[in-house]
C-alpha cells in the first residue's frame, strides 16, 4: 500500500472516542469502549503530550498505540515515565506498526516501559533498545490461614488511608480511581506493609492475584504473607499469587515457580530496572 496514504497522528483528547471504541471492536472486546476511555484518562495528574499515536487512512482510524503517561519521584529526582498500554494495528497495515512504535520513542525526556508485549512485539522492542525486566515469578496458593494476634490485614479504605504516609500515600491517592489496582495494608506494632495487586487471567480464569507494588515494611509483608494469601482467598477470590521476587522482594515458599513468566521491559537511562514498579500503567487501569 501506498506509504504517504498512511498518517501516523498523535493522539488528542478529542480522538479518544474513536480510539476507545477502535482497541474494544478490535483488540479485547470484552473489555468495553469505555473502560479503554478509562486507559486514556488515567485518575493521576501529569503532563501528557498526547494520549498516544495512532494510523489514519482517508479518516479512518487502522492502528492504535495508546500512552499512559506520569511523574514519579525516585531517590528524590523527578522521572517522566511514558507506558505503552495497548497496541493494535488492523492486519492489511501491520507493515506501518512500527511507524506508531518510533514516533512514541522519539518523545525525548521519557523513561518507557511495556507491562504487556505480546507476539513479536517482544523482538521489536528488543531492536528498538528495550531490556526484559526480571520477572521470576512464584505461583503461591492462596491458603486459608488463622489471624494472628496483634496483626491486622485489611482492604477497607479508611483503614488504608489512615496508615500510609510519604510516597505510599501519594501512591493510593493517585490510585483510588484505577479499577485494577486493589490496595492491602498489612499493620503490626505501629509499622506497616502497603501491597497493590490485580487480579488477572491464566487459562481465561480470573482467579489469581499479581503483585504491582510494596511500599512499606518488605519483612512485615513476608512475616504476614499466609495472613495475606488467606484474606485474597476468602476477600477477593483469588487462588493463587503470581508472587513476582523483584516486586515483592522475597520469594514465599509453598508454590512452583513458572517457566515461562510474561515479559515486562523498559527503556531509559535514568532509572535502573530493579526500581520499576507497575504502578502508573495499564496493569492498574484496566480488568481483562
Amino acid at each position: 500500500m501506498d506509504r504517504e496514504k498512511v498518517v501516523v497522528r498523535p493522539t488528542g483528547e478529542n480522538d479518544a472516542n474513536a480510539v476507545s471504541l477502535f482497541l474494544h471492536q478490535h483488540l479485547n472486546s470484552r473489555v468495553s469502549a469505555e473502560a479503554w476511555h478509562g486507559v486514556l484518562s488515567p485518575p493521576w495528574y501529569a503532563e501528557s503530550p498526547n494520549l498516544g499515536y495512532h494510523l489514519v487512512v482517508g479518516g479512518r482510524i487502522v492502528g492504535v498505540y495508546a500512552a499512559v503517561y506520569s511523574e514519579r519521584v525516585l531517590d528524590g529526582t523527578v522521572h517522566r515515565f511514558c507506558n505503552l498500554a495497548a497496541f493494535c494495528v488492523l492486519e492489511d497495515y501491520r507493515a506501518h506498526s512500527v511507524r506508531l512504535l518510533r514516533a512514541i520513542l522519539a518523545q525525548k525526556g521519557f523513561e518507557f516501559t511495556d507491562f504487556s508485549p505480546s507476539g513479536n512485539v517482544v523482538a521489536v522492542n528488543e531492536r528498538l533498545g528495550f531490556t526484559a525486566l526480571d520477572t521470576t515469578t512464584r505461583v503461591v496458593p492462596n491458603l486459608p490461614s488463622l489471624p494472628r494476634r496483634g496483626l491486622t490485614v485489611s482492604a477497607e479504605p479508611s483503614v488504608v488511608a489512615g496508615v500510609l504516609t510519604g510516597t505510599d500515600a501519594r501512591v493510593y491517592r493517585d490510585h483510588l480511581g484505577a479499577p485494577a489496582a486493589h490496595h492491602i495494608v498489612v499493620i503490626r506494632d505501629g509499622g506497616y506493609s502497603y501491597l497493590v495487586v490485580r487480579k488477572d487471567r491464566r487459562k481465561r480464569l480470573p482467579l489469581f492475584s499479581s503483585p504491582l507494588y510494596v511500599g512499606g515494611s518488605r519483612a512485615l509483608l513476608q512475616s504476614a504473607w499466609p495472613q495475606v494469601g488467606s484474606h485474597l482467598l476468602l476477600r477477593q477470590g483469588t487462588v493463587a499469587t503470581l508472587a513476582e521476587r523483584r516486586v515483592l522482594g522475597f520469594v514465599p515458599g509453598l508454590g512452583i515457580d513458572m517457566t515461562r513468566p510474561r515479559a515486562k521491559m523498559f527503556r531509559g537511562t535514568a532509572v535502573p530496572g530493579d526500581a520499576i514498579d507497575y504502578l502508573y500503567s495499564e496493569l492498574t487501569l484496566l480488568e481483562w
